[in-house]
Parts: structure tokens; C-alpha cells; sequence
């Protein structure tokens, strides 16, 4: 005769085995593929891509594109992956055919539109609708709102190709007003992803002021006010995924490090065209979820090499049968499985007491103390900011009651991204602690660091020695800009100069030295 506790044991192994078994991760992907047109003569084909003419564009040149297209397919080996800059669906059949791990396809375009929009996927594809975004003047794409199932469970992508800046904000606005109307309407419980290439960066609200012919909506972006990527002039953290009332979303470039963040350089600088942005569903621990710092850029050696992405080639209007796209791939990973789904609560409650916790926060949702910090450099209202055994940080402006080579305990209320250089921008002294006699061991020295790895911005270089010209300091390891807010500051031309407390700051793409005083 059985007994029955074994019995139930036995059953409820079976039934987490199943579950377990019957759960999944899988990984969505994006990547603009740089024009493959296919050998058909259309009205729409770039001149560039007519077929058999002097530009090149032929079946050698055509296979080669092709070909090198499958390679970053399966190199990449994503369960979904959404694609722009196709020409058509026989296209989409080819690359169907080319890579059988893929057993789903979708795409679309407008008629008179050079290019398209679509998927390949592993994962069943249920159904396809297009959300038309229509101009009296131009043609471009539309949004290919796609949904999957996977282990019973539905979700949306809606894979976007906006407007380039070759038009005004008001057009990419338009694709974002009509994308937010569409999700807004969804169940805040449904999942859904937004991705592709929204020719915006994802701290467009940031840099459109400084273009005047593309800031014609008085400083509000598509991708960031209309989508609600950002709140109140700051990015959406996740915290702020699930606390709030109005439909925000998360973009994955906050992931990564401010000098990771680009799929594209234009004119030698990191760009983010490319974006993956989530609902809140994907983080409410429900059907599925997003896994915490899953995203990164695919970029292999064959793809990007000496800080160079390595285009498809085209000089003198001729194609060269070289090359991949002027884009890199982007891809995240989600999970149906109940233990991996992600740990917000425990991402929130962490304690943050340590500097280095600071470069891993978009923002603070409350005050946090920082105790026994160090202040190792101050010059006028600026000053820098260090924990033995941790990193150092920058105060912006707001340290004028602090003195250098003293230790004290703080209260910050608010940090800032200043165009990749950690700040904190208000604070309050909980505890003075005294003079710390041997401040300057925190000093770093240029022979025994990296001071172009990402993670050494804002601490203190001693002794920094190098050729100055131009701008730049030339060392042994490089060269490293040298910028000061007064242009009397800087040092005299073509000369070999010494810097005894060399301030490692950032801005935007560039490492670079920051001279606050004529002294330095």
C-alpha cells in the first residue's frame, strides 16, 4: 500500500520538473542591416543599389552582403530579431531559407518606400499589424507591430525605423505620439518591447537644444517626452518602473557604462540610434521578465576594431563588396521562469553606503549617508570626493563648506549624469571627523592605472608628465584632452608640462583632464 506523503511528494516533483522544464529564457535582438536590396530594377531602389550599373551592385556584391549578413545571424543567434533597412519581403524569405534555426518571419513596408521593416524569429509569430505613420510630402516606414507566443504566454515587439535627421523632431514626434497612443491601450499588465532604430539617441532631450534646425518642438523629444523614457528632465530608473501611475518606460542603454552606450558613430562620435525600451510588465514578475543586465552591444572583432565599426563599403558611389553595416546589433535577454525573474524589490531595498554604489544608480529614490569620506581635491567651490578602498567622485559646484584633506559623513539627496561624469549635486554634512593626515596616498599614479578604463573617472592622477599641442596631452599611453573652463588655464602651446593633481574627468565620448585653476 503507498503512502500517500510520498505519493504527493513525488507528485509535486513532477509538477516543478514540468514547470521548470516547460519555462524559458530567450534573447530579442535589433539591428539595422545598412540597405540589402535585392537584384529586382523597382522605382523605390537607391541609385547606389540599381542593380548591374557602374555602382557596382551586382550578384557578387550582392551575395558577399548577404552572405556576411548570415554570419552576424548566427554569430548573434538571438530567438527573435528585428531588422531594418530590408527592401522586401522575398528578402525576408531568403534569409528565412539561409538560416533554418529561424522558423517564423514578418515584415513590412510602404509601397513607395525604399526599404522596410521586419522579424525573424524562433519563436511562433501569432499575428502582424502596421501602425501607418502617414506625411503630405515623404514616404518612410511603417511601425510593425509583431505578437509572439511563447510557452502559452503572449507578447508584443513593435519594431520601429523613424524619420532621420535629415527632418525636424516634429516627425520623429509623430512616430512616438502614435506608438505611446497604440501601448497606452494595452493592459499595464501586458508585455510588450519597443525597439529598432529610432534615429534618436536615448538622451536625445539632453542635446537636441544644441540643433536648431532639428529642435522645432521647443526641446521635446519623440523618444524620450512623448515615450516617456524620461520623467520631470530625468531618465526613468528602474525604480521607477512599477511605482508609477502614468505609462513609463525603461531603455536598456542605462544598463551599460555612459562609454558603452553606441551601435553607431557619426562624425567619430558614440551614437544610440539603435534602442530596446520596456514596459512595466516586464518588470512586475508576472508572465515575463526582462533579466537585469542582460544587454550589450554585439560587437565582434569582424564587426568593430580600433574604435571603428566596419560599414558596408561604398566609395565614389561604387559598392566595394566589403563590409557590414554602419550599425551594431543590440540584444537582451527575458525569461518565463519564475526564479529568474528579476529581484527589483531587492535591487531597491539595497543599502548603498560606498561611493562606487553611486555609478551603478540613475538616481536616488531616498537620501543615503556616505561616511568617512575624504575630500582629496578642492579648488575654488569644486571638489572631489573618496572612500579608502573605493572609488572618488565629483561635487559640481556645491562644496564650499568642505576642505581638503578632511574626513566627513554625508547625506546625499541627489546625483547627476553629466554627459558620462558622475556627480553628486546635493548634499548635506551629518559629521565632521577631522583632519585625514595622509590624504594624498589616495592619489592615483599614470604608470600604475589605465586612465582611459571608464572606471578611474574622477579620481586624482599625480605627477601626470606628457607633450602638450593642440588641446592634448601626449603620453606614452596615448593622448588625453586637457580642458579648462578659462582658456588662460590651459598650458602653452608645444610644451612638455608636468600636472602634480590631474583631475580625471569624462565628457561625452572623451577622457579627458580637467584644469580648474591657473596652478594645475
Amino acid at each position: 500500500m503507498y503512502n500517500f506523503g510520498v505519493l504527493l511528494q513525488k507528485l509535486l516533483l513532477i509538477i516543478f520538473l514540468g514547470i521548470s522544464l516547460y519555462a524559458k529564457q530567450f534573447t530579442v535582438a535589433s539591428y539595422n542591416v545598412e540597405n540589402l536590396f535585392d537584384l529586382t530594377h523597382d522605382k523605390s531602389d537607391y541609385k547606389e543599389y540599381i542593380p548591374n550599373t557602374k555602382s557596382n551592385w551586382n550578384k557578387k556584391t550582392f551575395e558577399i552582403k548577404l552572405n556576411n549578413l548570415i554570419k552576424v545571424l548566427n554569430d548573434l543567434d538571438a530567438d527573435i530579431i528585428a531588422l531594418q533597412e530590408i527592401e522586401s519581403k522575398e528578402l525576408m524569405k531568403l534569409l528565412l531559407k539561409k538560416t533554418p534555426k529561424y522558423k517564423y518571419y514578418s515584415f513590412d513596408k510602404y509601397e513607395n518606400s525604399s526599404v522596410g521593416i521586419g522579424f525573424l524569429s524562433k519563436i511562433k509569430i501569432v499575428s502582424n499589424n502596421s501602425l501607418n505613420i502617414r506625411f503630405s510630402k515623404k514616404t518612410y516606414r511603417p511601425i510593425l507591430e509583431t505578437t509572439f507566443e511563447i510557452k502559452n504566454i503572449q507578447f508584443k515587439i513593435f519594431n520601429n525605423h523613424w524619420p532621420s535627421k535629415r527632418v525636424a523632431e516634429s516627425y520623429r514626434i509623430k512616430y512616438a505620439k502614435n506608438l505611446f497612443d497604440r501601448v497606452n491601450n494595452l493592459p499595464r499588465d501586458y508585455d510588450y518591447i519597443l525597439l529598432g532604430d529610432f534615429n534618436s539617441n536615448y538622451n536625445e532631450f539632453e542635446t537636441i537644444y544644441k540643433e536648431p534646425k532639428l529642435n522645432n518642438a521647443n526641446g521635446i523629444t519623440g523618444i524620450n517626452q512623448v515615450l516617456n523614457t524620461t520623467i520631470e528632465k530625468r531618465f526613468v530608473s528602474l525604480n521607477d518602473m512599477l511605482e508609477r501611475d502614468e505609462r513609463v518606460h525603461y531603455n536598456l542603454w542605462l544598463d551599460l557604462d555612459f562609454n558603452e552606450r553606441f551601435s553607431n558613430k557619426y562624425k567619430g562620435k558614440n551614437t544610440t540610434p539603435d534602442n530596446i525600451i520596456l514596459s512595466p510588465a516586464l518588470f512586475d514578475n508576472k508572465k515575463i521578465s526582462y533579466l537585469l543586465d542582460s544587454f550589450y552591444v554585439f560587437k565582434p572583432e569582424y564587426l568593430y576594431k580600433n574604435k571603428k565599426i566596419l560599414r558596408w563599403e561604398i566609395k565614389n558611389k561604387t559598392h566595394k563588396g566589403d563590409g557590414f553595416s554602419d550599425h551594431l546589433p543590440i540584444i537582451a535577454k527575458f525569461s518565463t521562469k519564475k526564479i529568474e525573474r528579476n529581484p527589483l524589490k531587492e535591487y531597491q531595498n539595497l543599502e548603498i553606503n560606498k561611493i562606487s554604489q553611486l555609478y551603478e544608480k540613475v538616481k536616488l529614490q531616498e537620501k543615503i549617508e556616505l561616511n568617512d569620506v575624504i575630500v582629496i581635491y578642492k579648488k575654488g567651490n569644486n571638489a572631489i570626493i573618496k572612500q579608502k578602498d573605493d572609488r572618488a567622485i565629483y561635487l559640481y559646484n556645491n562644496a564650499k563648506d568642505l576642505k581638503e584633506g578632511f574626513s566627513y559623513d554625508l547625506e546625499v539627496s541627489k546625483i547627476k549624469d553629466y554627459f558620462g561624469l558622475k556627480e553628486i549635486i546635493e548634499f548635506k554634512i551629518k559629521k565632521y571627523n577631522g583632519k585625514y593626515l595622509d590624504y594624498e596616498s589616495f592619489y592615483l599614479s599614470q604608470e600604475k592605472i589605465d586612465i582611459f578604463n571608464f572606471k578611474n573617472q574622477n579620481e586624482i592622477i599625480k605627477n601626470l608628465k606628457g607633450y602638450y599641442k593642440k588641446g592634448y596631452l601626449y603620453l606614452d599611453k596615448g593622448k588625453i584632452r586637457v580642458y579648462a573652463l578659462k582658456k588662460e588655464n590651459l598650458p602653452k602651446e608645444n610644451k612638455n608640462i608636468v600636472i602634480p593633481k590631474a583631475h580625471l574627468s569624462y565628457y561625452k565620448d572623451q577622457f579627458q583632464i580637467l584644469l580648474h585653476e591657473k596652478i594645475d
